[in-house]
């Protein structure tokens, strides 16, 4: 498994319009993508404006398949605007 988590820090007068799109990514993600695993969206309503990402693929070459795919390419251009910061982090799986 590779996973991704990834912290986004959004606009505060943009984060009504961010989220829908951003649900709407993961969603197609897990129905559309055979290596996505797992997208969960988290909130903090002490933070509201911080989004925090838990992705889960079959292998990174998945995760990339992801970030070329044309649903996240347009999400990506559409909300790029909204974000103050993102973080991304990646970690593989350690088997024993």
């Amino acid at each position: 498994m590779f996973a991704v988590v990834v912290t986004l820090t959004v606009k505060p007068d943009q984060i009504a319009l961010f989220m829908p799109a951003m649900l709407n990514n993961a969603q197609t993600s897990l129905a559309t993508e055979q290596g996505c695993q797992r997208f969960d969206v988290c909130t903090d309503p002490a933070r509201p404006n911080e989004v925090f990402l838990y992705e889960l693929y079959t292998d990174r070459a998945a995760f990339d398949a992801h970030l070329a795919s044309d649903h996240y390419r347009a999400f990506d251009q559409i909300t790029g605007p909204q974000v103050i910061s993102k973080n991304v982090r990646t970690f593989t799986q350690v088997v024993s």
